[in-house]
C-alpha cells in the first residue's frame, strides 16, 4: 500500500515562496503518476499540477502556470511543488496524490487512488 506524507506548508507573505514535499513509502514512486491538488473550505478539490511517473511530462492549472513547478526524485521517493510569487488566493490545504501509471496523466481528483493528509498553505496580503 502506498502512503503519502506532505510537508513544507506554512504562513508566507504575498510574493514569497514555499516548497512542498510529498514523501512516499510502501511502494516505489516510479510506479505512479503523481499530482498536487488544493482545497479551501466549501469548495471542491482543485487540480494544481501533475507529473508523469518518469518526470518527463508536467501539467499545470492555468492559475499557477509560470509560478509553480512540480518535480520528482524517484530515488528519494519524493515529489515536490515549488511555489513562487505566492498570492492570497493560493491559500488552501495542499494534497499530494498518486495513481498507478497511465498512458495519459490524470488531471482530476476522482482518478487518483492514493492521498496524503494535506498541508496548510496560508498566504497573507
Amino acid at each position: 500500500q502506498l502512503q503519502l506524507v506532505e510537508s513544507g506548508g506554512g504562513l508566507v507573505q504575498a510574493g514569497g515562496s514555499l516548497r512542498l514535499s510529498c514523501a512516499a513509502s510502501g511502494r516505489p514512486t516510479s510506479n505512479y503518476d503523481m499530482a498536487w491538488f488544493r482545497q479551501v473550505p466549501g469548495k471542491e478539490r482543485e487540480f494544481v499540477a501533475a507529473i508523469k511517473w518518469s518526470g518527463g511530462s508536467t501539467y499545470y492549472a492555468d492559475s499557477v502556470k509560470g509560478r509553480f513547478t512540480i518535480s520528482r526524485d524517484n530515488a528519494k521517493n519524493t515529489v515536490y511543488l515549488q511555489m513562487n510569487s505566492l498570492k492570497p488566493e493560493d491559500t488552501a490545504v495542499y494534497y499530494c496524490a498518486a495513481v498507478n501509471r497511465r498512458i495519459r496523466v490524470p488531471l482530476t481528483s476522482s482518478e487518483y487512488a492514493y492521498w496524503g493528509q494535506g498541508t496548510q498553505v496560508t498566504v497573507s496580503s
